[in-house]
């Protein structure tokens, strides 16, 4: 599993999109890369059809190597590592390394 899930705020620590920070779309394990709002947005030529039939250049967000984003925690205003942290019901969470501000956890 990786260190960022859909839905998380994140910033992009490397690479020409560095200190851009947006919320992740998707995350393709597999690949290891993540899509995030306005962020690496790329050209694509889209061919005419009934679903959208002008067609042309389309603006669309491109993937970021998941190595390259880190959890951006509201609190500390800044991006952080994560760590586990079990409550006394014995639920999982993520937690800001710096401040112990819970992240929501993905899935749940």
């Amino acid at each position: 599993m990786a260190h960022v899930s859909r839905g998380d705020t994140v910033v992009v620590t490397k690479g020409r999109e560095r200190g851009k920070q947006g919320k992740i779309k998707r995350v393709l394990t597999a690949k290891g890369r993540v899509e995030i709002e306005n962020v690496m947005m790329v050209k694509k030529h889209v061919k005419a059809s009934q679903k959208d039939p002008q067609g042309g250049i389309k603006d669309i967000e491109g993937t970021v190597n998941i190595s390259n984003v880190s959890l951006w925690c509201g609190t500390c205003s800044k991006a952080v590592r994560s760590k586990k942290v079990v409550d006394d019901a014995g639920k999982k969470s993520r937690a800001c390394v710096k401040c112990d501000t819970t992240f929501p956890n993905p899935g749940m």
